[in-house]
């Protein structure tokens, strides 16, 4: 069998190769992979890009008959006036003429006319392989499978007739072989220039070509490059017509403007003049965007549907649909097309994963730079000067534009970013205030004076064995008063405050949130279908054959007996007959894959990430041997000057150390994350980013907060005392807090971590990274010959955009800005000045990632959200965990709760005087064990030490035991956590109780819409059957003889919730006694429709039947 170039066919254009004909030569064995149904399909394809079956004397002899499929391909390639290209046989490539558009823009197709709504690209891959010229041809022009012998021989003579006719000048076989009695060739056409074609690149072509025949047929036209590449990226622009925008968009329930508004009801009294107040004061932060402000009209919005196009205010159709919308219309077409014949998979993530097509995304608008008039910009112009700049970080956001360009998703993620940025100035200005109280009390603070004075003279024990000496706690003074910075009681206060705050946070963003929901139409949405994944495809692929396989080693085994001539005996045969008739009777289930076929995954998960906390630990417990160590052999300096700072140095060194290891295992755990979740094999997207978002979030919360975490509650509690100390790998003891507490180390490690990893991040990963790739690209550009440059045509828009990069998901942006809230809400106590930092950070971050979404990313698919998803759960989740950690932080690691035990219990004047000789313990000196004690002391003869701690003096009989000091100060440190996590946790209640979810002016304007909506449709529906009426009465002046209403009934008025007509219908008159039909409720231009197919000259009947 032998295809040959239909007369009729649309393929003008000679092959490249010159044939004239494709030959196809198969076989159909039980092993063969290749079976008559695909065999089917493939005439199918050669018939719909203009070939016809050749009928041979040996494979048919019968006449050929055209089947109806094929006139059904010829008819959709002409209708949408394909030409096949010279590059693929059976790609359809657009016919150029001239259009009101600039084609240079590169948004549009050669016309000129239609928009190139989305891009798809793959790549011709240079080939190195060394062939002969022979076997070149061979490979590359024809695909043979061995034959079982069904087909009769065919001599090389019955073939030739069939090639010369092709009208190339290769007829018959290449090389001049016959083909053989059991072979069936099919010449596939090369790749243009002689090149050979890789079998795996022709299998990638043939998928393309099958799924691009798809997308034809769905509706979509396609253009390509007429010039052919040996290499390089090629570019297939698609572009979805009217009425396929029509149909997606009622399918995808799409909400779109109609014609009715209504004012937006103003406020009146104080709080209308405080909102004009405000929108003065704001005037000058406001972005220039034209066409933004509406003034204070809406228009009613309602799901797209083609039966009410009159409706909707069309003013053009090619502008009626956004750019973003189109984008997303032709995505959610490309990501269901199948391609079965092929490679059985759906959609373009598939085809991406299988290497099929190396990218595919919408367009941006044109470049994002100004060239002409600033009133001809377009939206990404327009979003590069007022929001992608950092000179514009003092205007507020163009949020609706934002969601017009890019989506709803994205959208979503600024508008969060922005409110949690605003909410972060009043954390701000509160962390300073509290900051200055600490400074502007440091010099009255009573426990520093003491700490500070030298006349107290509290000889304290040595820091290290032998090496370390007896030291004055006066030394201790700058320590003491740095301490008190962040440690006083106005710190309380500010944990108690950022609590609520976080609370009020979340209550401010649901309120945005659904006020964005209902300006953007989101109200009501339904989650859309989801694909599976390509990963989950191929798993299910596999499993599926798995099982097949399995299956025929059974029915193998289970063969019944058969006779010496192969036919089965009696029993058996009916047994066989009967299973076969069950087995087809019974549907297959639906395949999908269980918690067996993904258990390596969890236990591949778990195992890793519990590998991976003990990395988090270790590398946590390599720093503390760090500290250790370097404290050990700073002790033993002769210099003094070192050995006075050996504190301040160790702790510096050891937290910059921290930060390198939480950056690098940060970038570590990201990649590991995604490969975790990979072994989950999640079915959708929405459940793989769910899963990843956990996994990422839990592993990159550890790596961050452990250090923390550490210096917060672990640090110098399991140190032991004097003459009981405890060692590390019997050597190196244990360290301990500095004198004035562990709460000024706190506020190091966490200050130096959050501003090191948002500066590192911010400059290097997300400014430097892509700056130094857009310079590599810059310098490959220039080591072009200055001649091919001269020769490349000036880029097109797809050409600019593929060299951008992808967009990858918000799942990174988010996670900074979540690790950063954990910076800002989890031990704020301890620094106040973290949501000033924040918001520093955050001011430079938005305008960051505008110019990245902006300049340097490919455009984005507009997705759909109602809300954050998870993140949401994740933020309230750390702010209920903060409320817990910030009354840990004050209890246990500030002094703040020793002090209020010592004021009101033990304070023999009622004031703090005292509170540092009643925090000190003793210690003998003779207690110390053997080789521990200092060995040259500076001080002299020593007999008794302080060390800080509530235990019993060493002349008590219980001595070095807790005291009742100890047990009474835990206690109130008990009794403290638990009074502040209820405190704030009610305060957050009253707080999220005062202030509703939904603001009370949306829930009135959702009422006045459903109303509104309500009377249209009523009042087009009385329209409607007014129009009846009139017809009605027309019809019965025309044919007086005709069905005349009774005496005394007028012609029926509808009523305002009625859908029929209150009179009796023409069926009743004549007799009926049925029920009567009820009327369709059409449209317009449908009624119109029928009513103008109908002729004027048929009877009474015909025409009721017509309306």
């Amino acid at each position: 069998m032998a295809f040959r170039r239909s007369p009729s066919s649309t393929c003008a254009e000679s092959w490249p190769n010159g044939a004239g004909f494709k030959r196809v030569a198969t076989v159909l064995s039980e092993s063969s992979s290749i079976h008559s149904d695909a065999l089917c399909y493939l005439n199918k394809d050669m018939s719909g890009i203009g070939l016809e079956p050749m009928s041979y004397s040996t494979l048919e002899p019968g006449p050929y008959r055209e089947e109806p499929w094929a006139e059904e391909s010829q008819s959709l390639l002409q209708r949408n006036s394909m030409q096949v290209s010279p590059s693929e046989d059976k790609i359809p490539v657009m016919g150029s003429t001239s259009g009101p558009h600039a084609i240079g823009e590169g948004l549009y197709f050669s016309d000129g006319r239609r928009k190139v709504d989305y891009v798809l690209v793959f790549h011709q891959r240079r080939h190195t392989s060394i062939r002969s010229p022979a076997s070149a041809s061979v490979s590359q022009d024809r695909l043979s499978i061995v034959s079982n012998g069904n087909f009769p021989s065919m001599a090389a003579s019955d073939v030739a007739p069939g090639g010369s006719g092709g009208g190339g000048g290769g007829g018959g076989i290449p090389g001049g072989e016959g083909a053989g009695a059991s072979e069936v060739f099919m010449e596939l056409g090369g790749a243009g220039d002689g090149e050979p074609m890789e079998p795996g690149d022709h299998e990638m072509r043939l998928i393309r070509q099958e799924f691009e025949a798809n997308l034809l047929e769905a509706g979509l036209e396609i253009e390509r490059d007429r010039e052919l590449k040996s290499h390089g990226p090629s570019f297939t622009r698609v572009h979805a017509p009217w009425p396929v925008l029509c149909r997606e968009a009622e399918f995808l329930k799409i909400r779109v403007p109609t014609k009715t508004s209504y004012e937006i009801k103003e406020e009146t009294g104080f709080g209308s003049s405080m909102s004009t107040v405000w929108r003065t004061l704001t005037k000058p932060f406001q972005p220039k965007v034209p066409h933004q402000d509406h003034g204070r009209t809406k228009f009613l919005s309602h799901c797209f549907s083609r039966d009410k196009l009159h409706l909707y205010n069309i003013t053009s159709k090619d502008t009626f649909f956004d750019n973003s919308t189109r984008g997303r219309i032709v995505y959610e077409i490309l990501r269901r097309t199948v391609c079965a014949r092929t490679c059985q998979t759906i959609g373009i993530s598939t085809l991406i994963a299988k290497g099929v097509y190396d990218a595919a995304f919408p367009l941006h608008d044109g470049d994002y730079k100004v060239i002409g008039h600033l009133e001809e910009r377009n939206d990404r112009q327009v979003l590069h000067e007022e929001w992608a700049r950092y000179s514009a970080f003092y205007k507020y956001q163009p949020i609706d534009l934002v969601r017009k360009y890019f989506g709803e998703k994205i959208g979503l993620y600024f508008a969060w970013l922005g409110v949690y940025t605003q909410l972060l100035v009043p954390a701000s200005i509160v962390g300073i205030i509290v900051f200055g109280y600490g400074v502007a009390t440091m010099d009255t603070n009573i426990p520093s004076l003491e700490m500070c004075d030298q006349r107290l003279n509290f000889t304290m024990c040595p820091l290290c064995d032998r090496a370390c000496d007896f030291w004055h706690l006066s030394t201790a003074c700058g320590t003491a008063k740095a301490s008190h910075l962040f440690d006083n009681p106005a710190t309380v206060f500010f944990a108690i405050f950022m609590s609520l705050w976080a609370v009020l946070f979340l209550e401010q963003w649901k309120r945005r949130q659904i006020s964005l929901s209902f300006s953007w139409d989101l109200t009501g949405i339904e989650e859309d279908e989801e694909h599976p994944r390509p990963r989950y495809e191929t798993v299910l692929l596999q499993k599926r054959q798995k099982k097949q396989n399995n299956k025929k080693k059974k029915k193998k085994k289970n063969e019944p007996a058969k006779q010496e001539d192969g036919t089965v005996t009696g029993k058996d045969r009916w047994r066989q007959k009967l299973l076969s008739a069950m087995s087809a009777g019974i549907p297959s289930p639906i395949e999908k894959l269980t918690w067996k076929d993904r258990l390596p995954g969890y236990l591949i998960n778990v195992s890793s990430i519990l590998f991976m906390f003990a990395l988090t630990f270790s590398a946590v417990f390599g720093v503390i041997i760090y500290r250790i160590t370097i404290s050990a052999i700073m002790a033993m300096s002769p210099d003094p000057e070192i050995r006075h700072n050996v504190r301040v140095t160790v702790t510096a060194t050891a937290v910059i150390i921290n930060l390198v290891v939480i950056l690098i295992l940060d970038e570590i755990y990201g990649a590991v994350a995604v490969w975790l979740t990979e072994l989950e094999i999640p079915k959708t997207e929405t459940n793989f980013e769910e899963r990843l978002i956990l996994k990422a979030f839990l592993l990159k919360f550890m790596n961050a907060y452990a250090p923390i975490f550490y210096v917060a509650f672990f640090k110098g509690r399991f140190a032991g005392r004097p003459g009981n100390y405890v060692y590390v790998f019997n050597d190196f003891r244990m360290e301990e807090c500095a004198p004035g507490g562990c709460l000024i180390e706190l506020c190091i490690q966490l200050s130096i971590i959050m501003l090191g990893k948002q500066l590192i991040q911010n400059n290097i990963f997300e400014i430097g990274i892509p700056k130094l790739k857009k310079l590599v690209r810059t310098l490959k550009e220039k080591e072009t010959t200055p001649k091919a440059r001269e020769e490349e045509k000036p880029p097109q828009q797809w050409n600019l955009d593929y060299a951008l990069a992808p967009f990858e998901g918000l799942t990174p942006e988010y996670m900074e800005m979540i690790i950063q809230f954990g910076f800002v809400s989890l031990f704020v106590a301890s620094f106040p000045l973290a949501p000033l930092f924040a918001l520093l950070n955050n001011i430079i971050e938005i305008r960051l990632d505008a110019k990245k979404f902006v300049t340097e990313l490919r455009r984005p698919v507009a997705a759909r959200a109602k809300d954050i998803g998870i993140w949401y759960n994740v933020l309230s989740g750390m702010g209920k965990f903060s409320v817990i950690i910030n009354a840990f932080v004050i209890s246990f690691t500030s002094d703040f709760i020793p002090r209020l035990v010592y004021e009101y219990m033990y304070s023999p004047t009622g004031t703090m005087h005292g509170f540092i000789d009643h925090t000190l313990s003793y210690f003998n000196v003779s207690d110390l064990k053997p080789g521990t004690a200092p060995q040259n002391s500076e001080l002299g003869n020593i007999t008794l030490c302080r060390y800080k701690d509530y235990r019993e003096p060493p002349w008590s009989p219980d001595a070095y035991q807790f005291s009742k000091q100890y047990w009474c100060v835990l206690a109130a440190r008990l009794a403290f956590v638990i009074l502040f996590q209820n405190l704030v946790m009610f305060l957050s209640l009253v707080v999220a109780w005062v202030i509703p979810d939904v603001p009370k002016t949306i829930v009135e304007q959702l009422k006045r819409e459903k109303k509104l909506l309500v009377d249209v449709f009523l009042q087009e529906e009385k329209e409607k059957l007014q129009l009846i009426q009139r017809l009605f009465a027309k019809d019965a002046t025309l044919h007086p003889s005709g069905n005349t209403l009774p005496p005394g009934q007028d012609l029926p008025i509808p009523g305002r919730y009625s859908t029929l007509p209150s009179g009796p219908t023409a069926g009743e008159d004549r007799g009926g006694g049925g029920p009567r039909a009820r009327c369709r409720a059409a449209s317009f231009s449908q009624f119109n429709r029928n009513i103008a197919s109908s002729p004027m000259k048929e009877n009474e009947n015909s025409k009721h039947t017509a309306v």
